[in-house]
């Protein structure tokens, strides 16, 4: 009964609408993963990177269309093909699953780039700034007075750290921290009499798609101890869409606590070695 129930159904002709919007879910996939790969690795420049990647996401909106309209198709006229569709609205929903937060984040977050815990005198980009003067890239100039007053606003936790150490351990302690976490390490100056001033600079880059954001540590004395301030900023985008600050305070955190733990240690006393007693001069009777 089965078979003969399924044969007229399988006789009809497959929606063609149905095997386009499979087609081009399948396209847009491939074309995303393709575009990450060109960013991550540095096969092209970033603008026709970015143009493969938001034309992925416009085939994945074109296969969501088309879906809608085979559905209507094969409503009416009874041809096969909504697995099909259902399986290109399923691999579209992946596509465009991130993209669509990122974009909520977009509306929902302000609109800078340039995160730092010194807004009046921040920590400089010295060796990096030659990689922040190309075509569409952010300036190596502190972004402002609007991102200062955004960041106020929006992250106002983000501040300079106080350690109670001097400061070439705490300039240790930040770039085992830089280290730690697999930043590329552009420019290490430890701090060193009579400058005292230690710097690190870095390159991070986002979890998907690789985008590189510069970063600036400044290690100073400050007393007996040390402050240390951080800056993050994006290379590209006029938005960051938080990740500089999220950085920013990720790093104030574990630096605040290697520095209490680092404080609370006992300060090893190197005892000299033990002079050797002089042996009394023998005297040879004449």
């Amino acid at each position: 009964m089965a078979r003969r129930f399924h044969a007229p159904y399988l006789s009809e002709p497959t929606s063609s609408l149905a095997t386009w919007t499979r087609n081009l879910a399948v396209f847009s996939v491939v074309a995303v993963l393709v575009s990450i790969l060109i960013l991550r690795f540095d096969f092209l420049e970033m603008k026709p990177a970015l143009a493969t990647f938001f034309g992925a996401l416009g085939l994945a909106v074109l296969s969501i269309l088309l879906g809608l309209a085979a559905f209507v198709a094969i409503w009416r006229n009874g041809s096969r093909g909504m697995s099909r569709v259902l399986l290109a609205f399923m691999i579209d929903a992946v596509v465009l699953a991130y993209p669509a937060y990122l974009a909520l984040q977009y509306r929902k977050l302000p609109k800078i780039y340039d995160i730092t815990t010194d807004p009046i005198d921040p920590p400089r980009f010295e060796a990096l700034a030659s990689l922040r003067n190309g075509d569409g890239t952010n300036t190596a100039v502190y972004a402002g007075l609007y991102s200062a007053e955004q960041q106020q606003k929006f992250y106002p936790d983000i501040e300079p750290v106080q350690i109670e150490l001097p400061p070439d351990r705490a300039y240790a302690i930040a770039l085992k921290l830089v280290n730690r976490r697999k930043w590329f390490v552009v420019d290490e100056r430890a701090p060193q009499p009579p400058r005292r001033v230690g710097r690190i600079e870095a390159v991070a880059r986002t979890p998907i798609m690789g985008f590189r954001e510069d970063i600036s540590i400044r290690v100073q004395p400050d007393g007996e101890d040390s402050r240390i301030d951080v800056r993050s900023a994006s290379r590209y985008f006029d938005s960051d869409l938080g990740s500089n600050a999220a950085r920013v305070n990720k790093l104030i955190e574990d630096l605040s606590n290697a520095g209490e733990a680092e404080a609370q240690k006992p300060v090893k006393k190197i005892t000299p070695p033990p002079v050797a007693a002089k042996q009394n001069a023998k005297t040879v009777k004449k």
